[in-house]
């Protein structure tokens, strides 16, 4: 059962009471992420995420990570391009223990100077650890081609010269910038009592006074370029796509629909012609990136370096042939794809947490899984083709190809 309330200073609370469940998972959910960073401080909010949990006014980072490990729960953050979340996952006879602590490192958190100069190499090892794969690595290359060197462009965990010039009164700018009322969003799901949690909430969360920045950024510009990199690798590394919709876009549900279709799964026309047919390509999967404003339709690949052409022009041709040659049997396949991977998606705490609390933060309501369910069946065949035409027809593509290959060799593919 959803229910919204707002806590005494206007912090709004959704919360999805499952009583069927033992366990609860509460998140704080901060409407900041590396989108709205300026680029002398990119990679900051992910550093904020990492040094709450290096202690408090009352507790040392041992103490917390002693707290949470006593009561056999789960504590931890996240961010993204948009938003950062701090969250807690336990048992239900422990609610009380988890909230206070979530509170405690989310209000109280120190940031002692020597943790931080700790983290920043920390935080340099992630980002060498996320450029050493690089199939993940081309995902940031990717953004960068599409979205240019600011905003939507810029990573999650930084660059390694922005980093290391973190203090704490970045931190604490940050946090009197960014973290107050109007950013915030808590979340609940799982075996709780509502009015235990208000209450509880109220007493800690509740009392926060501080006001906030709202973020202020127009949508940007999707870039239709060639980007190669060249790098000595053992696989040639490509991402291919077009502008997509943003993700409050009432054709959402036909977007997820053609892109189920072109490459989510293993018997998605990609997966089937590329890998199965062809042998071309170990990995390759489409994907639908959206945000507030903006997002973005896409194709991940990997392939040997005397292959990559070839790849690139299949992904186009399928993209591009999707409007003409959909079928009424592909589009129900895909609907009971989407439903069932709905379902089973909010089977857990954790998921129902995160449903409820995206779905405030950008629909501003809640949706059902039963009013999705029937959202998605109401999608007609001409929808999809629809959408399909007008996202790729005489469009430009969007590529970034990472490996061992030359930009001469792509110039001429659109």
């Amino acid at each position: 059962m959803y229910k919204k309330i707002i806590l005494d200073n206007g912090i709004p609370v959704v919360t999805e009471i499952a009583k069927d469940t033992q366990s609860v998972c509460i998140g704080i959910w901060v409407n900041i992420g590396a989108r709205y960073e300026v680029p002398e401080k990119n990679g900051i909010s992910h550093f904020f995420e990492h040094m709450v949990f290096k202690g408090t006014n009352k507790r040392t980072a041992k103490d917390i990570a002693v707290g949470i490990d006593s009561i056999g729960g789960e504590l931890n953050a996240f961010t993204s391009r948009e938003s950062t979340t701090f969250y807690v996952k336990v048992l239900d006879e422990y609610i009380e223990k988890a909230l206070e602590l979530l509170t405690d490192i989310f209000l109280n958190s120190t940031f002692p100077e020597e943790d931080i100069e700790k983290e920043k190499g920390i935080i340099t090892e992630e980002i060498k650890m996320v450029e050493d794969t690089p199939d993940d690595h081309i995902h940031d290359l990717f953004s960068r081609n599409v979205w240019g060197e600011n905003g939507l462009g810029q990573t999650i965990l930084g660059r390694r010269e922005t980093i290391k010039t973190f203090t704490r009164g970045d931190l604490l700018a940050h946090i009197k910038k960014y973290y107050g009322t109007k950013n915030i969003i808590i979340s609940c799901a799982g075996n709780f009592k509502e009015k235990h949690l208000i209450d509880s909430l109220n007493s800690g969360l509740g009392r926060l006074k501080r006001e906030s920045n709202l973020k202020a950024e127009t949508a940007p510009k999707f870039r239709c370029k060639l980007n190669t990199i060249h790098k000595k690798l053992l696989e040639t590394h490509i991402c291919a796509g077009v502008e997509g919709l943003p993700i409050g876009s009432d054709e959402r549900y036909s977007m997820h629909l053609i892109n189920t279709i072109l490459g989510a799964g293993i018997s998605s026309r990609l997966f089937q012609e590329i890998r199965e047919k062809r042998g071309l390509a170990y990995s390759i999967f489409s994907f639908n990136i959206a945000y507030y404003d903006t997002g973005a339709w896409a194709v991940y690949a990997g392939t040997d370096k005397s292959h990559a052409k070839e790849v690139v022009n299949l992904i186009i041709d399928e993209m591009r042939s999707l409007s003409e040659t959909i079928t009424a049997d592909e589009l129900q396949r895909a609907k009971n794809q989407l439903k069932g991977n709905l379902i089973l998606s909010l089977e857990s705490t954790s998921s129902k947490m995160t449903n409820i609390a995206k779905q405030e933060i950008y629909y501003g309501k809640y949706y059902s899984p039963q009013e999705i369910i029937s959202a998605v069946e109401s999608v007609t065949l001409e929808d999809v083709k629809s959408l399909s035409k007008r996202l790729t027809a005489n469009n430009p593509f969007a590529l970034t190809i990472y490996g061992p290959v030359k930009e001469k060799d792509f110039i001429n593919i659109s």
